[in-house]
């Protein structure tokens, strides 16, 4: 059985939104990162980044989202979650994602975690109050350059899609219309919508 380390309010809900759409059997551990359970011993042996999401599987841990997305569609071919026959559309669904998650969500990182890239107090200022314009030129990069519609990939949902919505829904909370990206905000309201994020977000409490 699959077994999904997370935290709600992180990307780890992408993950488990693409567990439910693979109707995968699974289950999950809230790691708290409110007593520092993510650098706790038992935590790092699983995974020594000490970040979510983690995925155990019968062969081992996987982490990264884009890897992770991606073994579950190829797990579960059936819930036809990606292009997997075809070889250069598959090639762009992880195009997507990795920059998702090697420069969005990086992007995103600076508001809240400059710690990681400085010591100094006013250089971690500066990276928080400069992080907004840089997530939003990469949400208008996703707009007029990837998003084909209605799903990121076109007419087919892929694992391209949670991974989406969960990064636009930090918009609002970093100051950021997300209207000002119609496309996103269409496709943020219809992921909203759909049984198995309203089933997960029930579950997660969220």
């Amino acid at each position: 059985m699959l077994k999904l380390y997370y935290h709600p309010a992180t990307i780890s809900l992408a993950v488990q939104i693409a567990l439910e759409d693979a109707g995968a059997t699974s289950e999950s551990e809230f790691v708290d990162f409110r007593t520092n359970a993510q650098r706790a011993p038992d935590f790092l042996a699983i995974n020594p980044k000490s970040r979510v999401p983690a995925l155990v599987t019968d062969r081992g841990v996987l982490t990264e989202t884009p890897a992770i997305l991606e073994f579950i569609a190829r797990t579960h071919p059936a819930a036809n979650l990606a292009p997997l026959d075809d070889p250069f559309a598959m090639a762009q669904v992880n195009a997507f994602n990795i920059y998702l998650c090697g420069t969005v969500h990086v992007a995103i990182a600076h508001r809240y975690r400059g710690y990681r890239w400085a010591d100094d107090p006013d250089a971690i200022k500066a990276m928080a109050a400069k992080s907004p314009e840089v997530v939003a030129d990469c949400f208008r990069v996703i707009e007029d350059e990837y998003f084909k519609g209605p799903f990121v990939m076109g007419d087919a949902y892929t694992i391209c899609d949670p991974y989406l919505y969960v990064l636009s829904g930090w918009l609002d909370r970093d100051g950021i219309d997300r209207t000002q990206f119609p496309k996103v905000d269409a496709h943020f309201n219809m992921m909203g919508a759909r049984e198995s994020v309203k089933k997960v977000r029930a579950d997660w409490g969220g």
